[in-house]
């Protein structure tokens, strides 16, 4: 199997797709594969002129090059309830700080393709950027909501420490904007929503993301999250999302049993599980 690092690693001339349709070619009829100093998901062109963010892109991030990332992790105290007008009155007064670590997995999605797609350089480099890197785009976002199979990562929606509210009937508007105010409970600051596209286009249909985004929340949807659930979060402060130095993208197998497979490593640091709000509507 050809396989490479490509020479243009930060992709100014060719997109990932056209990198390893030139990757086939080269390879004359056998596998190939090439590797990609980036993360493939931040790689989905449409995103540039269609912005949906991703669970992703409401968090801030770094790389890890080594082994395991240690870093801080704060829990609450037992018992804590709402915040008083004194610091020491504050669930944060009473945070214990604990040594943690943070694993890389690897997540990844195979596509089948006909063989004839295989043949044409210039379809398989669209095929690849526009429908392969968009397939892993939904898988980051169910390992990061859910978790991975090996533990590496745990999910936000599965946090030790995630606080969950149970939304009164009436309004959802209201119940979301009470969840927020529950983020900030614990010393953080709401800054993101994810949430199911159906309760999202509810909210566009009453008027209601101009208040949203005057307020500075960030909305992610996805089919990731069930339809009444949603996920409140100060993002920036609470977790970073760790990705590895390399991504990768292969070509196996010819005729009808072709298959591309794209894939990279990821993490994430939970740094203060108790700034998240589970809402269930």
């Amino acid at each position: 199997m050809l396989d490479y690092l490509i020479d243009d690693p930060a992709l100014r001339e060719r997109g990932p797709g056209e990198e390893l349709a030139v990757a086939v070619a080269r390879a004359a009829g056998g596998d190939a594969a090439v590797r990609v100093r980036r993360p493939l998901t931040t790689l989905f062109p449409l995103a540039s002129t269609r912005p949906r963010p991703t669970v992703r892109e409401q968090t801030k991030g770094g790389t890890v090059t080594g082994g395991p990332l240690r870093y801080v992790r704060e829990l609450p105290a037992e018992g804590g309830g709402a915040s008083g007008t004194a610091y020491r009155a504050t669930p944060e007064a009473a945070f214990r700080a604990a040594a943690a670590k943070a694993e890389l997995t690897e997540i990844s999605v195979a596509v089948p393709v006909p063989g004839e797609l295989c043949r044409d350089p210039a379809l398989l480099a669209r095929f690849v950027e526009h429908r392969v890197i968009v397939r892993l785009c939904t898988v980051e976002n169910e390992v990061l909501l859910h978790g991975s199979g090996d533990g590496a990562i745990t999910g936000l929606l599965n946090l030790e420490g995630l606080r969950r509210l149970d939304a009164p009937a009436g309004d959802a508007m209201e119940s979301l904007m009470a969840a927020c105010a529950e983020v900030e409970e614990t010393g953080g600051s709401c800054d993101g929503l994810v949430m199911h596209p159906a309760l999202y286009w509810r909210l566009v249909g009453a008027g209601a993301l101009p208040a949203l985004d005057a307020a500075g929340l960030r909305i992610t949807r996805t089919r990731m999250i069930a339809r009444d659930r949603v996920l409140l979060g100060d993002f920036r402060a609470g977790v970073t999302l760790l990705d590895g130095e390399e991504s990768a993208l292969a070509l196996r197998g010819h005729g009808d049993t072709a298959t591309i497979t794209a894939s990279m490593p990821l993490g994430l640091a939970v740094h203060l599980p108790q700034h998240f709000v589970l809402l269930s509507l």
